[in-house]
């Protein structure tokens, strides 16, 4: 069957094998316990080593470096905004933090390779899979093919046992670093995630008490009422609304329906007996509250609450709204009748509170009536419609000029340096994904786009790289020892403790937001998705987005700087 499978499929048609791997990488991925997974990546790469060492099947490596350069610009353009954003002063403590724990993950990599006699190619796998950053294989990969004095196929070998030192500490490093950080550290020092969490939330809401958010989430609703209310015939609806407005509650009168017919909105309209009004309205601020308490008795008009409503998405841009509060956006003129659904952040939801100031490049989801919230987009930055097109213009320049820039080499010592066409991608996805956030008027790359360059693409690259270094996994492995999964596991640990002692002990972080900071720093999704789950909060991802910014780009590096120190 196998033979069958390689002469009749597999040699002729090496793509087919790819997608395989890839279906069933992402298959093996899915096993999980709680919110730590084995994940897309290690699981393509853990199945691509399989049907490497059993079919001997190669794929070119062109393919290989097509879909690596197309994720790097992807992670470059996603955390873009977030990256230089976090060079700013509010931002530099979590950036400090990030660096220390890079810095001294690549140290720590790098006095084990001195001590235990590993090569360029295994240490950078030992890296790798310890600080849990896939993107540094690539990288490693690309910098053992410049290095002077290796044949081809020393080269070949140093660059398949990159794959094997990834595949054998990434679960473990993934595994540690989320109990370390939600279990392990709270109970060592006696601290409760969930009450801290709590009352960090409480601590960061307290000096602007809006009935708009509680927890960050809040429900619009729409109703009809009669205006029936004595008190209430002859006064206009802005002076309702700034009533209303007085007494802490959000209710706006959208439409108004007089002697059956629907007027055009306009705040000075008087109400009178019998109108039947159109209420938006935050729930919280109706119930408990009686109609009659409001307008009048409640009214079922289909009709008058089918008025045109709007979702927009919104890049903030403008410099007036940037590091204003949610709390201070909302008492802007402005944001009457709109509501803020959600907000995103470096690609990713994020859990907002009355605190939370607003960064450039910040996505809201704004709704409301649409004569009202195409203003507000306008106010707050760039109005972008939902589209599902992807300004290849910009994407094909970005990569193209990245690579152009990775190319030039410095020889320093009889040794090439350069960026390579891997590492020039990122630092142009990181150029173009802030200029996109700064003006969001062109560059395009809807969030299907981005999971296919970064997603699909890293998870590709990793088939890849696992069926070409599969045939010498079992070598490699046994050449390494399987000691290699216990320093990777002391890999993983110490720069997640050197960060926390300076982060807690000398920063002073607020220990929910450390956790977030570490998680981020070490570029591990499964550990920030366990804080969460034992905080029973958001909270800790306050801490994640910059230093996950930071930790990417510096940990990518690391895969080239790795294999030059241990050359």
């Amino acid at each position: 069957m196998i033979d069958f499978l390689v002469r009749d499929i597999f040699k002729p048609h090496p793509e087919l094998l790819v997608f395989l791997v890839v279906a069933l990488g992402f298959l093996a991925g899915k096993i999980h316990y709680k919110t730590i997974a084995l994940g897309a990546v290690t699981g393509c790469l853990v199945v691509g080593l399989i049907a490497g060492a059993q079919l001997k099947v190669p794929i070119d490596g062109t393919v290989k470096d097509l879909f690596f350069i197309m994720f790097l610009f992807a992670l470059g353009y996603k955390v873009g905004p977030q990256f230089f954003g976090g060079l700013k002063s509010t931002g530099l403590p979590q950036v400090l933090n990030a660096v220390v724990v890079c810095v001294t993950g690549l140290l720590t990599a790098w006095l084990f390779a001195v001590l235990l006699g590993y090569g360029p190619g295994l240490t950078a796998g030992l890296m790798s899979g310890s600080l849990t950053q896939s993107a540094a294989i690539g990288v490693a990969q690309d910098a053992i093919g410049t290095l002077p004095g290796l044949s081809s196929g020393d080269a070949k070998s140093e660059e398949n046992l990159v794959a094997v030192g990834y595949a054998v500490t990434y679960p473990l490093g993934t595994i540690l670093c989320a109990m370390l950080l939600a279990n392990v550290l709270p109970r060592i020092y006696r601290r409760d995630l969930a009450a801290e969490s709590a009352q960090l939330a409480k601590e960061m809401d307290a000096p602007d008490v809006n009935p708009d958010l509680g927890e960050g989430y809040y429900e619009v609703v729409l109703r009809a009422y009669t205006v029936q209310r004595p008190d209430v015939v002859g006064r206009s609806i802005q002076d309702f609304e700034d009533q209303q407005k007085a007494l802490g509650r959000r209710i706006y009168l959208t439409e108004v329906r007089r002697d059956g017919t629907i007027l055009e909105h306009s705040q000075a309209t008087a109400l009178a007996a019998g109108d039947v009004v159109a209420v938006s309205a935050l729930r919280g601020d109706l119930v408990g509250y009686e109609p009659l308490t409001h307008l009048g008795p409640e009214a079922d008009d289909v009709e008058l609450l089918g008025y045109r409503t709007e979702s927009l998405h919104v890049v903030a841009s403008d410099k007036a709204q940037l590091g204003k509060t949610i709390a201070e956006l909302r008492r802007e003129p402005f944001m009457v009748g709109v509501y803020v659904d959600k907000l995103y952040r470096a690609g990713s939801e994020f859990p907002y509170r009355l605190s939370t100031q607003l960064e450039r490049g910040d996505t809201l989801i704004l709704s409301g009536p649409k004569r009202l919230v195409d203003p507000a987009g306008h106010a707050i930055g760039k109005p972008v419609p939902t589209s599902f097109a992807t300004d290849m213009i910009w994407v094909g320049l970005g990569i193209f000029l990245g690579g152009c820039i990775g190319i030039p080499a410095l020889t320093v010592s009889g040794v090439p340096i350069s960026l390579s066409t891997s590492g020039g991608g990122l630092i142009m996805g990181l150029v173009f994904g802030y200029l996109r956030g700064k003006y969001p008027t062109f560059g395009n790359v809807p969030p299907g786009a981005q999971w296919l360059m970064d997603t699909l693409g890293l998870c590709i690259f990793v088939a890849i790289v696992g069926i070409n270094a599969g045939p010498s996994f079992t070598s490699g492995l046994s050449t390494a020892g399987w000691g290699l999964l216990f320093f990777g596991a002391i890999l993983t640990v110490i720069p997640l403790l050197v960060g926390f002692l300076f982060g807690h002990y000398v920063q002073k972080i607020r220990f929910p937001i450390l956790m977030g900071v570490l998680a981020g720093g070490q570029t591990t999704t499964a550990a920030i998705g366990a804080l969460n789950e034992n905080s029973r909060s958001q909270i800790p991802t306050l801490g994640y987005t910059i230093p996950y910014a930071v930790g990417n780009v510096l940990l990518t590096i690391w895969g080239a700087v790795i294999v030059l120190l241990n050359h």
